[in-house]
């Protein structure tokens, strides 16, 4: 089994569509991409990115900001879904309103956007009272994992590449981010998560006999053309993130 893991494009259709030329460069068909959601929250080309995924049919589930963009009032929305919602369609937000909130891959894979229990919480990361973020300890992570499985584990939401094998030899990988190499968040502290770098990101799973790899793969773009788009709306933040990878 060989297939790709994307996650967290939040509107950026320039990256997916980089990413996607790349993954089928590795010869891995449509089919055999997972997507791991926020598809389509975020200041960028919400629309466009809305009907490239529905007419790819990747097998997708609920992120934290695809939920907020159907479930939130559109008054109470936050500035990244508001940036959203005018630009998808009916056709689109029932698009999100099928998504499951996780799902098992070909027996085998277990795909969830942050947590088997909640789509707002880091899996593979902590955050300190100071803004730190920090691989969380084994336990913390082993005792999220307990009621699944599927030996191969992905979930996004950190934006944050990485790989965690636990005890009994189950893998846990997030992709990174797609579309967002950096934000900043209050929960459950205030902290920045910054990738330091505006390559979009993704990583290739293979189950071969000696377990299962990974492969990280940092695909270039046109990633000034979207740090000059939400510049002209007004938002310096993912300008900025878009540009470098940094917040400032």
């Amino acid at each position: 089994m060989r297939f790709a893991a994307i996650a967290d494009i939040h509107s950026n259709c320039l990256a997916l569509d980089a990413v996607l030329a790349d993954i089928a460069a590795q010869g891995i068909a449509a089919g055999d991409v997972v997507n791991l959601g926020d598809s389509l929250s975020g200041p960028l080309e919400a629309g466009r990115t809305a009907d490239r995924l529905v007419g790819l049919g990747l097998t997708t589930v609920c992120g934290n900001h695809d939920r907020y963009l159907i479930e939130h009032a559109t008054g109470d929305m936050h500035s990244w879904e508001a940036d959203a919602y005018a630009k998808l369609s009916p056709d689109h937000l029932d698009w999100l309103k099928s998504l499951p909130f996780s799902q098992v891959w070909r027996d085998e894979v277990y795909l969830c956007h942050a947590t088997p229990t909640s789509d707002s919480v880091y899996w593979l990361e902590g955050v300190s009272e100071q803004g730190h973020v920090h691989l969380r300890p084994k336990a913390e992570i082993e005792a999220f994992a307990e009621n699944v499985r599927q030996p191969m584990i992905l979930c996004g939401h950190s934006h944050i590449p990485r790989a965690v094998r636990l005890a009994d030899g189950r893998l846990i990988v997030n992709p990174g981010s797609v579309g967002g190499p950096g934000y900043d968040d209050d929960a459950p502290y205030f902290h920045k998560v910054e990738t330091g770098t505006p390559l979009a990101s993704y990583a290739i799973l293979e189950k071969t006999p000696a377990g299962w790899s990974v492969t990280f793969r940092l695909v270039p773009y046109d990633n000034m053309a979207m740090s000059r788009l939400a510049a002209e709306r007004g938002r310096a933040d993912w300008s900025a993130a878009l540009a470098g990878g940094w917040l400032d």
